[in-house]
């Protein structure tokens, strides 16, 4: 059915407006709300393990609840912050930078948002259950993870990170189809911006990557709520099969987070510098291969196994190999901010920052390439302070540099810049302050995931420092959220381009109207507006006469079945059947009324654009 542009649509309230949608830029801040939520989540919970390690012997949080906190704080700031702000950024930049009006599926992509929160509410309820919180690492090893060493937390855990994963799945999915089939004509694939390639690439990655992680969750579901022996090693199980299964995707998923962000910075480094991105297409071909090669390097988190000298050394090649394409990047974008221009906004100083912060990361991460090395390593604070260089110093920084460089294009306002720099200074010294010391701590014996250590064992400044350093970030996110709550009551009014842009976003209002492009751009090469601007036009060359746009229909649906299965899943924890019945019935229920649904969404006439000034 197709009809106008229904004047229901602007009566509806904001609530039910962004519980229907299927709009890619309000889906993108629902990720970006939800993401800052749990951020802010697994923020405390960091800060919580802090102040019990800040001196020795402290009883602030032991035992369990220790263990808790540390297990909620990885799995809350890997899935369900960091992921949902990279697909926040996502929404947001690339449906506007390949000239499309939405992405392939509305559907599918409001549908995995809903899944992805409610799956992250899920785990996170466990906090306020008689079993409480799981207690099994972020990377639930078996046979810990097992029913008889641990209680109902662990289910939550299992079934949260279904849900959100299927919803990983669908988004990864989506995006993968959006860029190959919705570029405007003359984007070939060598004339996508970087932030686009490396979206596409984790697309990619998320593709192949998060199968593995569905049926190790599926196969300990079934250990644990069905009594099956596939990780019971007294029952013929097998527990590295899990370490296997977990690693061949927690590997992929550490460049399904950090890919994204090189991206943002291609994006922040060129505008800001006011070049070209030096060397495109070797950033192009650096990318596929860190992609190629990050499905051969999981091993390096397994040497102490007892694989072997022979797959320990093809693992350790691997792994060294991966920095090669990495230091292309560098070395790429250093060459861009060369003889440029150099503005520093806060978007670019967070770019800035990220470099030699990233760098650090990767030296230690070659470090624990080396398997000799890494058996001394192994296990220590070491390695608690490389992969924060690398997610904080990497992912986090380019976050933050996204949000700062999309806020005015998602949002039609500008954050406030000397706020702003006082956050990206109190993140980047506290960040330093917090995980540097924790090289140190690692290198003098200090095992992770321990809550207590002993005086004298010259571990008592380091932990100090380290607290402080981490309550300086908190500090830092409270601006953060002071400059979000600034902007919105009185934010500088952005206009189309504030940062003389390169790429098709900035070519169109901010926010962009709901159908992105009146026309369909025509892109005549890499960084298709600025060649544009650099011609004299203040617009984008159309590739088609103005015509209706056909918009999709907004639908509950998607609420509704991932309600059902988050629903059901209480049902399987706790065992009862009726509420498994009701959950499923709604969710399958969804289902059905979706593929029966003839909607094929509503048009907006010629007539109505130029009625409104375009």
């Amino acid at each position: 059915m197709s009809t106008h542009v229904s004047h229901a649509h602007k009566k509806k309230n904001i609530l039910w407006d962004y519980l229907t949608t299927v709009d890619h830029k309000k889906i993108a801040i629902l990720y970006l709300f939800a993401g800052t939520l749990f951020l802010l989540i697994g923020g405390i919970e960091a800060i919580l393990m802090r102040l019990q390690l800040m001196v020795p012997e402290n009883d602030l949080f032991v035992g369990t609840t220790f263990n808790q906190l540390l297990t909620m704080h990885g799995t809350t700031m890997i899935f369900f912050a960091a992921m949902p702000l990279v697909f926040a950024l996502m929404n947001a930049a690339i449906p506007l930078q390949i000239g499309a009006r939405d992405v392939a599926f509305p559907f599918l992509n409001s549908l995995g948002f809903w899944l992805f929160f409610f799956g992250a509410t899920l785990t996170n309820i466990s906090w306020f259950t008689s079993g409480g919180a799981p207690e099994i690492g972020w990377t639930a090893y078996a046979p810990l993870a097992l029913p008889e060493y641990t209680g109902t937390g662990s289910d939550y855990y299992v079934l949260g990170l279904q849900l959100s994963g299927a919803g990983t799945l669908i988004g990864g999915i989506n995006f993968l189809v959006t860029i190959i089939n919705m570029r405007a004509p003359g984007m070939t694939f060598m004339r996508m911006p970087l932030f686009t390639w490396t979206s596409f690439v984790i697309s990619a990655l998320i593709l192949f990557a998060f199968p593995p992680l569905t049926v190790g969750l599926f196969l300990m579901m079934f250990d644990r709520l069905f009594g099956a022996n596939f990780f019971d090693v007294t029952m013929g199980g097998n527990v590295i099969i899990w370490e296997h299964l977990f690693w061949i995707f927690g590997h992929p998923e550490v460049y399904i987070l950090i890919l994204p962000a090189f991206g943002v910075f291609s994006e922040v480094i060129p505008t800001f510098s006011k070049k070209r991105l030096f060397g495109y297409h070797s950033m192009v071909f650096a990318t596929t291969l860190i992609a190629f090669l990050s499905f051969m390097v999981w091993v390096h988190h397994m040497f102490t196994v007892g694989l072997g000298p022979v797959a320990n050394s093809i693992f350790a090649v691997a792994t060294t190999a991966i920095a090669v394409p990495t230091g292309i990047k560098v070395f790429n974008w250093l060459f861009t901010m060369w003889g440029g221009r150099i503005q520093f906004t806060t978007a670019n100083m967070w770019a800035l920052g990220f470099i030699p912060s990233f760098v650090m990361g990767g030296v230690t991460g070659v470090m624990l390439a080396l398997p000799p090395a890494d058996f001394q390593f192994h296990d220590s604070y070491f390695v608690v302070a490389h992969f924060h260089y690398v997610i904080l110093g990497g992912v986090v920084f380019g976050l933050f540099a996204g949000l700062y460089y999309w806020w005015p294009k998602m949002f039609g306002t500008l954050l406030n810049e000397k706020l702003g720099k006082l956050h990206f200074w109190l993140m980047f010294i506290g960040f330093h302050m917090a995980f540097l010391p924790q090289h140190w701590l690692g290198l003098m014996g200090m095992p992770r995931r321990v809550y207590t250590y002993l005086e004298g064992q010259q571990l008592d400044t380091w932990n100090y420092v380290s607290t402080i350093g981490a309550l300086i970030m908190g500090v830092a996110t409270i601006v953060f959220a002071i400059n979000i709550v600034m902007t919105f009551v009185k934010g500088e009014k952005a206009p189309a381009d504030p940062w003389d842009g390169r790429t098709l976003e900035w070519s169109i209002p901010s926010p962009p109207p709901e159908y992105n492009f009146k026309q369909t751009p025509l892109v005549k090469g890499i960084d298709a507006f600025w060649i544009e601007k650099m011609q004299g036009n203040k617009e984008m060359t159309p590739a088609e006469p103005l015509g209706d746009i056909h918009m999709p229909s907004p639908s509950i649906l998607p609420f509704i079945m991932s309600l059902g299965f988050f629903i059901a899943s209480f049902g399987f924890i706790y065992h009862v059947l009726p509420v498994i019945i009701i959950g499923m019935g709604i969710g399958l229920g969804s289902m059905l009324a979706r593929s029966l649904k003839d909607d094929l969404g509503y048009h907006i006439h010629t007539d109505e654009l130029q009625e409104k000034g375009v």
